[in-house]
């Protein structure tokens, strides 16, 4: 991604994937044109290094593509929002959008076997409805058993991690007044204003 130095913080990057999980996973078909999966993925480290994990339907073709061609780029964007130049006290000054995102350059490999699924898909279960896990549990084993051959797992081992943090630092004449509008605007704008805040901006 293009990335000027003043909005290059890679230490957020954990805590973005985490707190927006859904991912934009980005590999090529066959022909070698970008084909496009939205997946959530779940961060996790083994032996110091860092994997996503996620899965999809066996019948996604993303599968394959994995399978033949295992280099591919998650995509993981957090809160984001028009910013106004009303902002500034200089009237010569253009709009902009500010954001947060994650590219992770990942090596592809499929998990063989039922109990790695299952780990997988009780992992996802505690990060998003810990509740349904006795549910799960409670299912008979000739659906849970269908259910897990209907769909392929993966971990994506992490080569290269960029993370934008686009929030106009460079321009601290308008945090003020930025953090203002936002903390009183929609759900993206406020979680932009917590960013400003977690930034030392505000």
């Amino acid at each position: 991604m293009y990335l000027p130095p003043q909005f290059n913080h890679p230490e957020h990057a954990a805590t973005i994937m985490r707190e927006h999980p859904l991912a934009n996973l980005v590999t090529t078909d066959d022909s070698g044109f970008p084909f496009s999966a939205h997946l959530p993925l779940r961060l996790v480290k083994e032996d110091g290094k860092q994997l996503l994990l996620g899965h999809c339907a066996r019948a996604n073709p993303l599968v394959g593509y994995l399978e033949r061609r295992p280099a591919a780029l998650a995509c993981f964007l957090g809160p984001h929002a028009y910013m106004s130049p009303r902002v500034y006290a200089d009237v010569q000054r253009v709009p902009t959008w500010s954001y947060l995102a994650v590219h992770a350059r990942v090596e592809a490999r499929l998990l063989e076997g039922e109990e790695a699924k299952d780990a997988l898909l009780k992992m996802l279960i505690a990060d998003h409805e810990p509740a349904y896990a006795a549910q799960w549990r409670s299912l008979p084993e000739t659906y849970t058993t269908k259910m897990l051959l209907g769909i392929a797992a993966f971990e994506l081992g992490i080569k290269e991690l960029q993370c934008a943090v686009k929030l106009n630092q460079h321009r601290p004449e308008a945090h003020a007044a930025m953090h203002a509008n936002w903390a009183a605007g929609s759900p993206q704008e406020q979680a932009l204003a917590g960013w400003m805040e977690r930034l030392g901006l505000a």
